[in-house]
């Protein structure tokens, strides 16, 4: 904000309404750990909206798992080709089922029952797949988990992001992805666990305990801006501009709120969101990462690793340092422009990706154990690789590009091309694993995908940071975000008219900016210490 030109001039432009609570927020010192409102809050959201996350990670990696355990192989004769790839799609498959179903669950229900609906389904098929006595069961038992998990991870992205502060909003959202590798570890760590087990329960132990995150899930998550953003007090200036930008955003979004599926995509903005929310669905799944993420045995089988616990050791160490990686670029990725780190992922996985190709096919042709150690490090330099973008931004990225009133619409539609690229990698990639090196460009043409992924971050993608969710709720339609800043800026003459505008002190821990206000204040006033105090 201008704060010389406001202090001068005693009003301030509607533009400068449009910014209010992103400059308060950032005026705000006092960390999100000495409020402790705002850690119960983190502290619920983590229990809950995160155990979504955790339950998909947990999924990779324990049927990663227990195609090395002996016990699994024997149970169901050392499934291959169609039938692993089937065991393996039915996950995704279920997600697919539940896509048409998942907005209005969400938008008419609310975010917590959708979480509560998705995690009670979960918990279904991770019992079932614990008890399953023959194929068909443990199929319908996976197509379970894919069902509920979709209604989860909608609701619980959208939950994380519209109710964190908004000065810890970007980086609640990317340790929401970064959590699906706390699923990943445990899995790799109770397979590695149970792998040597000479009876069924060395795959029925780690079945089981995949329903675990979901009976996390069942709590509910109660917030509300007065309580979580301001400590308690009802006066603070900050939650009045807050409230006061929300109510009037959604004033001219809910015009829309009820329309079809038809209407929201009859204008241009809004088609330019979906066809990015669809594509990030496609990235997110055909980036190489779930060759990894389901099919690190064979791979390793292809390079040479044939010992079962030396593959369990490599998944759970591969697990770590994703969790590792991943939490760092969460907490470090957010301070960088978003389509500029979605652009360093994609080429980095392109160099990646290409070098492991040539590597694996050196391998193939020689059978250098120097090849095969390359392989093994380019599997573990994929990790960051992909975490920079589609792990530590793809929800803090769709949470902003889609409006609330679409917002639910907007998730459900990349998690609908999201599960169909998984199904079609988890069905597909078994069947060629077995044609060798060539499988990775002829069959799915990874890397000449990875090169088109670069070129439509680069032209498509649209920059989102530094900004509320409020903010960006007109990214692509002027007229509607110049109605949405006059109203907001009608709110706060009006407020200023009648002098009622109270602060909260930042010493004492709450969210606005120390000092007082005057019943006559234009805009903008300095206190004796020069700190700035803004009307509300």
């Amino acid at each position: 904000m201008d704060t010389q030109k406001n202090e001068h001039s005693g009003d301030a432009g509607p533009e400068t309404y449009d910014a209010i609570v992103s400059q308060l927020a950032q005026q705000d010192k006092v960390p999100w750990y000495k409020k402790p409102n705002l850690r119960l809050l983190y502290l619920i959201m983590f229990l809950t909206c995160f155990g979504a996350e955790m339950t998909s990670g947990f999924d990779s990696s324990m049927l990663n798992g227990l195609q090395a355990v002996t016990s699994w192989l024997d149970f169901y004769n050392h499934p291959r080709s169609a039938l692993l790839g089937l065991m393996s799609a039915m996950y995704p498959l279920g997600g697919i089922a539940a896509v048409p179903f998942v907005a209005s669950v969400t938008d008419n229900f609310g975010r917590r029952y959708s979480i509560l609906f998705g995690s009670t389904l979960m918990l279904f098929g991770g019992v079932l797949q614990g008890a399953a006595q023959n194929f068909a069961m443990f199929l319908i038992a996976r197509f379970f988990l894919g069902l509920g998990m979709v209604f989860s991870v909608v609701a619980a992205s959208s939950l994380v992001g519209e109710l964190s502060h908004p000065k810890e909003r970007a980086i609640m959202t990317c340790l929401f992805h970064s959590c699906y590798h706390i699923g990943t570890i445990t899995a790799a760590g109770v397979t590695l666990g149970t792998f040597a087990m000479p009876n069924n329960w060395g795959w029925r132990i780690p079945s089981f305990l995949q329903a675990v995150p979901s009976l996390l899930q069942r709590a509910e998550a109660h917030a509300i801006l007065v309580k979580y953003h301001a400590e308690g007090d009802e006066s603070c200036e900050f939650v009045k501009a807050e409230y006061t930008q929300i109510k009037k955003t959604l004033e001219v979004e809910l015009k829309n709120t009820k329309a079809s599926w038809k209407k929201v995509l009859s204008t241009p903005g809004m088609r330019k969101r979906f066809i990015i929310g669809s594509f990030l669905g496609l990235f997110g799944q055909w980036s190489g990462n779930g060759l990894i993420s389901y099919f690190l045995s064979p791979i390793l089988d292809n390079i040479g690793i044939h010992d079962n616990r030396t593959k369990n050791i490599i998944n759970l160490s591969n697990t770590c340092w994703s969790l590792v990686n991943s939490t760092i670029l969460s907490l470090t990725v957010t301070r960088f422009p978003r389509r500029r780190m979605f652009l360093v992922g994609t080429i980095s996985l392109l160099i990646v990706f290409t070098a492991w190709t040539v590597t694996t096919e050196e391998y193939q042709r020689t059978n250098s154990k120097a090849s095969s150690q390359a392989v093994l490090g380019l599997i573990f330099l994929n990790s960051p690789a992909y975490n920079i973008g589609f792990n530590a931004l793809t929800y803090t990225f769709l949470v902003e590009l889609f409006p609330f009133h679409v917002r639910a619409k907007g998730i459900t539609i990349f998690q609908w091309w999201d599960r169909a690229a998984a199904f079609t990698n988890q069905f597909v990639n078994p069947i060629g694993m077995t044609a060798g090196w060539k499988y990775y460009i002829i069959v799915l043409s990874y890397c000449i995908w990875l090169a088109f992924e670069v070129g439509f971050v680069y032209f498509m993608f649209p920059e989102t940071s530094k900004r509320t969710l409020e903010e960006l709720t007109f990214l692509y339609e002027d007229d509607y975000r110049r109605e949405a800043v006059r109203r907001i800026g009608e709110e706060i003459q009006h407020k200023r008219g009648h002098g009622d505008a109270e602060v909260c002190d930042l010493d004492s821990g709450g969210l606005g900016i120390a000092g007082a206000y005057s019943n006559g204040g234009g805009g903008l006033a300095a206190s004796d210490d020069t700190r700035q105090h803004l009307v509300i």
